[in-house]
């Protein structure tokens, strides 16, 4: 894609009524209580089934990729530290016609997380309220779309705070959320089988090309997704050029780590029985259906473990998007400042919350919840649509570093002439690996 000399940003722009309250842990950590999110209770038993013990691998090189793609956003992050900078940095680079289309791109991706985790928590709750999801067809039901709302409507209650008073509520919800999965990996460690890992067919039982369709199937990537949300809220924290970088990146490998863990004990905790029928049996057992990693641990004897991880299982989604709803009124904020969307967007209450995008971001997301009722069927969605947004960074970056060389760049990302084509290559892979059933919904 060409782009005009004079079309590239040269000055920062500026955000109008937002308050610069968040620092670096509270940066980092709405990165990480994102990515951490439904993903990690259903990742690794959603892997295993699909590609067996070769699910390690398809973690290591979904980390990889999505590490590559966050190293792009924690420069870009550093030069335009504005509200909404996944749905703006396009905007910079090429102008309206690009800032146009990966704009809404963003805006799409944002606006269905808070739906999804939702959906999960409903599948979780299932195990003690029976009459929130039918595990017959995996579709949550009537009463479990009627929670789902009041859940959203609670997020975006939450989101008037003030945004310092905000950061105190989501700091606390992020500790427990990596708290918890750390305590599941020493946990289960203890219950370790490695015959589990030669089981049925060896390391790659059915093949590197399901290994490579669990990467977007299964949903791996999908909880890799939301380490850019540092960015989104960059019109609101302090010193950014410093603390966006550092954020992005100590939060994409912590949270790389704790994925390849998880799936590291969750084979070794499988019991002989589990796999009697093979990888497979995993997926038709209605017991991992509603919480495999707490399934695993009551069937080892660690009840009160278990207690624990279906508590978390309303906790750590609810985290998730509670932030998602955040950063789904900052990027539509940030369109109303590109002028793509009216300016009511724009509209930010006394305490700094752009209150008339947080009511839309809601009112959106209720739509959401109609057409795709099942947590799995709107993974791929997402997957599709939150790839070709970041698809859009790797483009902007090789626009600046052309047109904008001497730029102050807080974080300059090694081998970029490389890294940054790899990046776009990546994106468009996922999409590939998403399947035709998936792209022209999106389309």
């Amino acid at each position: 894609m060409a782009t005009e000399p004079a079309v590239v940003a040269t000055t920062r722009p500026r955000d109008v009524g937002l308050k610069r309250e968040m620092g670096l842990i509270g940066a980092c950590w709405a990165s990480v209580t994102s990515i951490i999110g439904s993903g990690w209770l259903f990742g690794s038993w959603k892997a295993s089934y699909s590609t067996g013990t070769s699910a390690l691998l398809a973690w290591g090189i979904a980390g990889a990729m999505i590490i590559v793609l966050a190293l792009v956003h924690a420069e870009l992050g550093g030069m335009y530290p504005v509200a909404g900078g996944t749905a703006r940095f396009p905007h910079f680079a090429f102008g309206s016609v690009a800032g146009t289309g990966f704009g809404y791109m963003s805006y799409l991706q944002a606006v269905t997380v808070t739906p999804i985790e939702c959906f999960a928590v409903m599948q979780y709750l299932a195990y003690y309220w029976h009459g929130l999801f039918d595990t017959t067809n995996g579709e949550v039901t009537g009463l479990g779309f009627g929670i789902s709302i009041i859940l959203m409507a609670i997020f975006t209650a939450v989101n008037f705070l003030a945004m310092r008073l905000f950061n105190r509520v989501n700091l606390v919800l992020t500790w427990w959320k990596v708290i918890i999965p750390v305590a599941a990996i020493i946990i289960l460690f203890t219950q370790f089988h490695a015959a589990s890992f030669n089981s049925h067919g060896g390391f790659m039982p059915y093949g590197t090309k399901a290994m490579f369709a669990a990467i977007p199937g299964a949903g791996v990537v999908f909880a890799y997704l939301g380490f850019e949300q540092a960015d989104q809220l960059a019109g609101e924290v302090r010193n950014p050029q410093k603390v966006l970088p550092r954020a992005i990146i100590i939060a994409i490998l912590l949270c790389t780590v704790i994925y390849l863990l998880l799936q590291v004990v969750f084979l070794g905790a499988l019991r002989p029985g589990d796999l009697t029928h093979g990888w497979a049996a995993l997926k038709t057992n209605p017991s991992f259906e509603l919480g495999p990693l707490a399934f695993l641990a009551g069937a080892v004897g660690l009840g009160w473990f278990a207690v624990i991880l279906r508590i978390d299982a309303f906790i750590s989604p609810s985290g998730t998007g509670l932030v998602y709803q955040t950063s789904t009124s900052r990027i539509s904020y940030g369109l109303a400042r590109n002028r793509y969307v009216p300016g009511p967007f724009g509209w930010v209450d006394k305490n700094g919350v752009p209150w008339f995008s947080l009511i839309m971001a809601f009112v959106l997301g209720l739509v959401f919840l109609l057409p795709f009722p099942s947590w799995s069927t709107l993974v791929g969605f997402i997957t599709s649509a939150s790839v070709l947004m970041y698809a859009g960074a790797p483009l902007a970056l090789g626009a600046f570093r052309r047109k904008l060389p001497e730029a102050s760049r807080p974080y300059r990302l090694p081998g970029a002439t490389a890294l940054s084509p790899l990046a776009f290559i990546i994106a468009s892979l996922i999409i590939d690996w998403s399947g035709f059933e998936i792209v022209w919904k999106l389309g």
